[in-house]
């Protein structure tokens, strides 16, 4: 147990792959990862994105001491980075650091162990800051491979907090991205998924490379199937950047593409920089260069100011869309955001009816295009078998279940669509 370390992670994709990042570096102390506490270590890896991180940071911390008490806590993460005097009155962690020293961690946790003196080193972003590649050959899923290509943010959306915590925009080389991908295909990964903070800005610190760049490079590694981008923004998506991606055959044709208001005026007090009409271009150009193209996204209801006709807009824009899958969450006040201070807030009793009305308009469209699919055949990608049913994923992200007794994790089946409901789809192997 003493040589062991466990994950509380909070948030996105990309705190997954910082943890880990942070596993592989433990590593070279000896620690390798438990499946369950308790563990000789205990890293609490925090988000910030919403005015509820702060009540689940520390509740991780909570469990992290209970179920491990005799292990050292670490606390880092996106919360810390934002909120560091906050962080330090934390008195279950022993050593608080923020995202930017997670690749000091090992020797935090040796300084600890040899002085029993508590740690709290949080060292600002700074402008100009390069992309700090941590080595990684693998991801606790073990048939896609998460892989963070970006860090930071130049946008500053009213609402968010993120670029105080993550800093500017910062890419990782092309040259590290194919080196870190044969690792993956060389450990069994048959697909690599490409994450950011804000993966749309990806090469702008890269003398001219574009995020097509990086999917060709992860694409070229040999043993790669398929390769996935995670969430991404609006901007940078032209004619000329979708026709380079649509040139990449193992791109699957998958984008999550943030939205959060098909109001215009909604949209210029988040300071997205886009229109709603500048939103459905992009969509029309993928959905004509990717066969069986799915668009899924986010939706914030009850931003400050939103009226009724604003959000109908929205209801009528994600009809229009009809995207695949829509995340809808309440607008959540975030201390330190201009968003904070507007005045008009939302009750909480509207933002939630809203969230509810359009959650039903959306999951109506999710089971017509779910229905649309039967009949269909696919390649799937399997990871789970479970009571006699393999389950996986098509290239544009469609979950599919078959009945089988057959173990084909990490293997690639054409299947045909059988049936669906808001689940996902039932489906035969061919």
């Amino acid at each position: 147990m003493m040589n062991t370390v466990y994950f509380y992670t909070l948030g996105c994709k990309v705190n997954t792959c910082e943890s880990e990042e942070i596993a592989e570096n433990l590593k070279t102390l000896g620690y390798e990862t438990a499946a369950a506490p308790p563990a000789g270590v205990a890293v609490v890896n925090s988000c910030t994105v919403t005015g509820e991180s702060g009540r689940k940071t520390r509740q991780a911390l909570r469990r992290a001491r209970r179920e491990n008490p005799d292990a050292v806590v670490i606390l880092t993460g996106c919360h810390v980075q934002a909120f560091p005097d906050a962080a330090d009155g934390l008195p279950e962690a022993d050593i608080v650091t923020g995202n930017r020293g997670n690749a000091l961690i090992p020797e935090y946790l040796d300084e600890f162990l040899r002085t029993g003196k508590r740690i709290v080193r949080v060292s600002a972003h700074e402008k100009g800051e390069r992309f700090a590649a941590s080595q990684v050959s693998g991801t606790a899923n073990h048939t896609r491979a998460f892989f963070k290509i970006q860090d930071g943010c130049d946008r500053f959306c009213s609402y968010c907090i993120i670029p105080y915590a993550k800093g500017r925009s910062r890419s990782r080389s092309l040259d590290d991205i194919r080196s870190t991908v044969a690792r993956f295909a060389e450990n069994g990964y048959k697909e690599v998924v490409l994450v950011g903070i804000d993966l749309s800005d990806y090469g702008k610190d890269l003398d001219g490379a574009r995020l097509s760049d990086a999917v060709n490079a992860a694409a070229s590694v040999e043993g790669i199937a398929r390769v996935r981008l995670g969430s991404l923004e609006p901007h940078n998506f032209n004619a000329e950047e979708i026709a380079r991606l649509a040139s990449c055959e193992k791109l699957c044709p998958q984008f999550h593409l943030s939205l959060q208001s098909g109001s215009d005026e909604v949209l210029k007090r988040m300071n997205r920089r886009y229109t709603a009409g500048e939103y459905a271009e992009i969509v029309r150009l993928l959905r004509e260069s990717f066969k069986d193209c799915m668009v899924t996204t986010d939706i914030i209801c009850g931003f400050p100011g939103e009226t009724e006709e604003e959000f109908l807009e929205t209801v009528e824009f994600a009809k229009r869309i009809r995207f695949e899958k829509v995340h809808i969450f309440p607008y959540s006040l975030r201390e330190g955001t201009r968003a904070a201070k507007m005045p008009e807030q939302i009750e909480k009793r509207v933002r939630d009816e809203r969230c509810a009305r359009l959650a039903k308009v959306c999951d109506g469209i999710r089971e017509e295009l779910l229905n649309d699919q039967i009949g269909k055949e696919y390649d799937v990608l399997f990871e789970t078998p479970s009571g006699g049913k393999a389950r996986g994923y098509t290239p544009n992200y469609m979950p599919v279940a078959v009945a089988t007794d057959e173990d084909l994790r990490g293997r690639i089946r054409k299947v045909r669509i059988l049936s669906a409901n808001e689940a996902g789809c039932k489906a035969e192997i061919i």
